[in-house]
């Protein structure tokens, strides 16, 4: 015997998994994708898909890019809209890059 080294005991054998045990953890962890990322990711882009479909004439909206505007023209076939960012300024703006729409009077404010 030395004082450095123990003796090896002779260890059991490890147990092994059965597959319910495995299928039960898979399931688990694609609920938890589910309810953590997968729902919460689908509810955001259904609301912004109606948003972008309640989109109107003389709505004050704000872009992805930072820009504050009011709505002039929306062409649905095309998906873009209008956005008068100053008295004689326009700019043309795809509907998906509409961030959020602000409440009337938001402009004047600023």
């Amino acid at each position: 015997m030395s004082l450095f080294i123990s003796q090896a005991h002779a260890a059991a054998p490890a147990q092994q998994a059965d597959g319910t045990s495995m299928l039960i953890m898979l399931a688990v962890f694609g609920l938890v994708f589910y309810f953590m990322i997968y729902r919460p990711q689908a509810k955001r882009v259904k609301e912004h898909k109606s948003l972008m479909a309640e989109l109107s004439k003389g709505d004050e909206v704000l872009t992805q890019g930072g820009i504050v505007g009011k709505i002039v023209k929306v062409s649905d076939e095309k998906d873009f809209i209008v956005v008068s960012i100053a008295e004689g300024t326009e700019v043309t703006v795809q509907k998906g890059a509409v961030n959020a729409v602000l409440p009337k009077g938001t402009m004047k404010s600023l």
